[in-house]
């Protein structure tokens, strides 16, 4: 193989390939001692660590918070003139797929009904028991997972759009160690990113075949058992794969489009088949619920109850799968939300699918919930005990329609099986090859066929539980490193906003006063709406002169200056020094749409727009003279001496 066709960092590569290969081939070669051993391993972090998951998610979700709320969430993820690349439609899809759709179909129903038929205090199958599962489900699939996901992924889309650093979690460490993330550390953190993903989406791989496999059963007569969900996992994987070398916006976003759309298709089904007022009621009432008890349920270990097993079956689990999925769920959230501001990303991010999520379920759960509580026989509430994948089929047999409802939630199982498979892949795939956003096809191929062989043999080695053992346990290490993001993040948005502060006014007054421009020639140059071809005239001319009088008499300093130009498009001067932000000042061709007060013919007209290292200034310096785009030129320099100096630097 050449090295054209291998585009991974070799370490990362090798090194969590290896660390993946290891677990899962001792798990096939022991499938008896892996079992116990994954055992051992889930008691150990549920009696020794279940504080330390529960605190640190708290402190997790307040950062979330703050960030909505302080000043610092006006910079936004790019350069200041960014525009998001995706609509809110398309990124709402992409992000609720690749967040947890398989699980909404899993546990809509199950997760629900387990806590109703078996609270963790109180009577099950009361009326206290159903309020208070809407709750607990509530809790675990609301604010606190998706404050995970926002969190790590502003970091690494922060430091990557607006710093310029691949979009890596190793980039999450560059304010502690700087340059050295592109050693060893940064290799190990990756690592482990990789290998804490691989074994999340692992989890929901094995949900969502054991799921099918029941959908299959209940619709077809095929039966459960390893064996067939061993061969739907090579199905599907071989789906996935298709999607992922098709790539992000003819593969990933055209599937997260088919699954918000049965998604929808089933919801707005059962809530308007059931009791649509009687739930609506619920959704309002249960999001009730669920703020004016976050703050204790946030907290409570139910140390006086003495429920570390429930602990460690339910929420423990919750927060190691959505830790573990972090990097993957991260990554691909900030690869498509470049553009928006950090509080329109953390907000989006944290209520809008926690909203949709909340709705689904109510309708499924509360559903569910009516449906027992008229059955004396409680049916639904025995197939959940004894065969959680089962549930959501045995629901629709109380609807119309109940064939074709069952089908549509089988496909959809399928499709979100699909998405979550090929965004891991995907994902994993720019972990292991230095941020690349194009890697060769045959490394997503390899990652994708990984990840399915990965939850085929643990599934074979210890069942779901050895997946949730692997989840929990990987989760560990990736905690310190969101960590050690946000506490890195916090220090570089405070010294951009410094920087956006020093260069927020631009005055011009001096500038033209010392060139000796009359204000006859400014108000000139003011009405004047100029073609494309004036403009890089102008550039290629007389700003392109200004800056190069300017870069010979910094170099004559001693300062390290670069001058760059782009045929009459741009010409950019880069003041550089080591371990110091560079200093850049660029004019750049644009156009714009002629404004109403214009007398022009033309539709648009051409600007000489100044762009800083933070992105475009909105400002157009065509018609300055040589020494105008020098003393402009200057004046941004000297702010930004006085940003340096401001931070310590």
């Amino acid at each position: 193989m050449s090295d054209s066709s291998f585009q991974a960092n070799k370490t990362v590569f090798l090194g969590s390939s290896f660390l993946i290969s290891l677990v899962t081939g001792l798990g096939a070669l022991f499938p008896v001692q892996a079992g116990f051993t994954f055992d051992a391993i889930q008691d150990w972090l549920i009696a020794k660590t279940s504080w330390f998951y529960i605190a640190s998610v708290a402190t997790i979700l307040f950062f979330a918070f703050w960030l909505i709320f302080s000043r610092l969430g006006d910079i936004r993820l790019g350069p200041n003139d960014a525009k998001p690349e995706y609509g809110f439609f398309a990124w709402f899809s992409m992000l609720f797929s690749a967040g947890m759709g398989i699980g909404l179909l899993f546990f809509g129903v199950a997760e629900p009904m387990m806590h109703f038929s078996s609270p963790p205090v109180g009577d099950p199958f009361s009326i206290s028991s159903a309020k208070e599962a809407m709750k607990i489900t509530f809790f675990h699939w609301g604010l606190h997972a998706w404050a995970i996901y926002s969190t790590l992924a502003v970091t690494l889309a922060y430091f990557c759009y607006r710093r310029g650093l691949p979009l890596l979690p190793r980039s999450a460490m560059y304010p502690f160690i700087g340059e050295k993330i592109n050693g060893r550390i940064g290799d190990l953190v990756d690592i482990f990113a990789i290998v804490g993903t691989l074994f999340g989406v692992g989890t929901s791989l094995g949900l969502g075949v054991s799921q099918v496999n029941a959908g299959l059963d209940y619709m077809f007569g095929v039966e459960q058992s390893v064996t067939m969900q061993m061969l739907l996992i090579g199905v599907i994987t071989g789906f996935a794969t298709i999607s992922v070398v098709l790539g992000l916006d003819k593969g990933i976003k055209r599937l997260s489009y088919v699954n918000v759309i049965l998604a929808s298709l089933l919801l707005v089904f059962v809530l308007f088949a059931g009791s649509t007022i009687d739930l609506l009621q619920a959704y309002v009432q249960n999001t009730g619920a669920y703020l004016s008890d976050i703050v204790y349920k946030t907290f409570n270990l139910y140390t006086y109850q003495k429920k570390q097993a429930w602990i460690g079956g339910w929420t423990l689990l919750y927060w190691g799968w959505w830790v573990s999925w972090a990097p993957f769920v991260g990554i691909f959230i900030a690869r498509i939300s470049r553009g928006r501001t950090i509080r329109e990303f953390m907000a989006g991010v944290l209520f809008v699918p926690t909203a949709f999520i909340f709705l689904w379920m109510t309708v499924f759960g509360n559903s569910a919930i009516e449906q027992t509580l008229a059955d004396p026989d409680r049916v639904l509430a025995g197939v959940v005990s004894s065969n959680v994948p089962l549930a959501i089929f045995k629901f629709f047999e109380g609807f119309p329609a109940t064939g074709l409802m069952s089908f549509i939630a089988l496909i959809l199982v399928i499709t979100f099986f699909v998405s979550s498979s090929d965004s891991g892949s995907l994902v994993i795939d720019t972990l292991a090859s230095g941020g690349s956003e194009n890697p060769p096809v045959w490394q997503r191929v390899y990652w994708a066929c990984l990840e399915g062989l990965v939850a085929a043999i643990l599934l074979l080695a210890g069942g779901l539980g050895a997946l949730q053992t692997m989840t929990i346990a990987s989760a560990f290490p990736l905690i310190f490193l969101i960590f050690l993001g946000c506490v890195g993040l916090i220090q570089t948005l405070q010294e951009d906003h410094m920087l956006s502060k020093t260069v927020a006014l631009h005055q011009t007054a001096v500038q033209y006063e010392r060139a000796n421009t009359t204000w006859r020639q400014r108000l000139n140059v003011l009405l004047t709406f100029p073609r494309k071809s004036r403009v890089s005239e102008y550039i290629s001319g007389e700003a392109k002169d200004g800056l190069s009088e300017l870069k010979d008499e910094m170099v004559d300093k001693g300062l390290d200056v670069e001058l760059r130009s782009d045929a009459g498009n741009s010409v950019k001067l880069v003041v550089s020094k080591d371990e110091l932000e560079d200093f850049s000042y660029e004019v750049r061709l644009q156009t714009s749409d002629s404004p109403s007060y214009a007398d022009s013919s033309n539709d648009s007209y051409a600007r000489a727009e100044v762009y800083l290292i933070q992105g475009g200034q909105g400002y157009d310096v065509y018609g300055y003279s040589k020494d105008q785009i020098i003393a402009d030129a200057i004046t941004q320099y000297e702010k930004h001496l006085h940003y340096l100096h401001m931070t310590d630097h």
